[in-house]
């Protein structure tokens, strides 16, 4: 081994999480330098997002890892096994690289749903949905009716005042032209006056207003 080989050998000796990591000269210059420098070219970032929520450390056991969610046969068929058993024990950039290979090889494919992302944008933050409208208010309930007032109690029947309990004094009178029953008790001073009088003759009298010339009253 010529000692420029050596020399480039030692150069490319550098440290990732601690540990110190031999490359050939050869991979270092085609592998990890070349998918590098490719990097920058594509937004993986937006297929990490999108893949995986942005974590590129996720691991949830559905046989996908990493930020951009590789199987564990793509990691080790394009080199990820230079840095990680598996790509979720890799770092983002250590993806990164390995994520160019597999597009070189696969092309957009490889991420069918959200290889769509791979451009120099970032994608595009989605809308928030627009606010679900304020529900309308409820009608105010109507208001109730005010009772309706308790119908007057109807005014008792007038009844006719007793006659006064009259006792006769045994006299007779003939009813004559022009007299009434008030004319006649008055004339003859009945107690309880023209009441009095018809209270005494009430069996012939049925409406003190209407008495017959030859009608006999007691009084």
């Amino acid at each position: 081994m010529s000692e420029h080989l050596s020399m480039t050998r030692v150069r490319a000796r550098f440290l990732r999480g601690g540990a110190v990591v031999l490359i050939s000269a050869a991979g270092l210059t085609f592998g990890a330098l070349t998918g590098s420098a490719q990097a920058a070219e594509h937004n993986w970032d937006g297929v990490a997002q999108c893949e995986s929520g942005g974590n590129w450390s996720i691991n949830t056991g559905n046989g996908y890892y990493g930020g951009l969610q590789f199987s564990q046969s793509t990691w080790e068929a394009y080199g990820g096994l230079e840095f990680a058993p598996r790509a979720d024990l890799a770092t983002k950039e250590e993806q990164i690289i390995v994520a160019e290979r597999v597009l070189d090889g696969q092309g957009i494919g490889a991420w069918p749903t959200c290889g769509k992302y791979l451009t120099d944008a970032a994608p595009a933050a989605e809308p928030a949905p627009a606010p679900e409208p304020a529900p309308a208010p409820a009608p105010a309930p109507a208001p109730e009716p005010a009772p309706a007032p308790a119908p007057a109690a109807a005014p008792a029947p007038a009844t006719a005042a007793p006659a006064p309990a009259v006792t006769s004094s045994g006299g007779t009178y003939t009813v004559r032209l022009g007299d009434t029953v008030q004319k006649i008790a008055a004339a003859h001073g009945v107690a309880g006056g023209w009441r009095g009088l018809w209270a005494l003759n009430s069996a012939t009298v049925r409406n003190p207003n209407l008495i017959f010339v030859g009608q006999t009253l007691r009084f």
